[in-house]
């Protein structure tokens, strides 16, 4: 089941997606990063929401099937870091991927209705709010042990093993808000290049 989520997540969706809809390789444009907010500033919503529920599902699908096959909550967590590395380090794509954020949060949506409203919920608020993708995403991991600890606390261990990896992969980007040097996201100025490329 490792193997499997590790290859699983190696297929690297933000690329498929933008070479079967005539985008640019995401992974030259943009921030350079092979994932759903990249896939949106370079192909807008649609090609985005593609990326986003393919990334979701490479790390929900490899979790889910663990889970019913009684493995325990400690090696589910290994499992789903092992599709979150797949993503991030993909065989199939010289070992250059995205974040993991989406894999990661996909993996911990199985475990409940609750925790997956509340991971979406947390992460658009935050960017409401912050106008940080990034930060966002850090937030939105911080939280998640919490979240999981009162929804079903026997899958704490394994959220906080991906929330630390998250907030690891993210280390450049810490760096950069603290300098003051982390771009915004803006949806505006997003509409603002679809509309004046058309």
């Amino acid at each position: 089941m490792i193997l499997a989520a590790y290859l699983a997540g190696s297929v690297s969706s933000a690329v498929l997606v933008c070479k079967m809809r005539g985008l640019p390789d995401p992974r030259t444009q943009g921030s350079g990063n092979p994932g759903a907010t990249n896939v949106l500033r370079i192909g807008g919503a649609g090609s985005a929401a593609m990326v986003l529920f393919f990334d979701m599902l490479k790390g929900a699908a490899p979790a889910y099937l663990a889970y019913i096959m009684g493995i325990n909550a400690v090696w589910l967590g290994v499992i789903a870091i092992a599709a979150c590395l797949g993503h991030i380090y993909p065989v199939f794509f010289d070992f250059k991927g995205g974040k993991g954020v989406a894999t990661a949060f996909g993996a911990m949506a199985p475990i409940g209705e609750g925790l997956a409203f509340a991971l979406m919920g947390t992460w658009l608020v935050m960017v409401f709010i912050t106008r940080y993708s990034s930060l966002a995403a850090i937030l939105t991991a911080l939280l998640a042990p919490v979240y999981t600890h009162y929804l079903d606390e026997r899958f704490t261990i394994p959220v906080a093993m991906l929330s630390t990896l998250i907030i690891a992969r993210h280390k450049d980007n810490i760096v950069r808000l603290v300098q003051g040097k982390e771009p915004r996201f803006s949806i505006r100025n997003k509409l603002k290049k679809v509309k004046a490329d058309k």
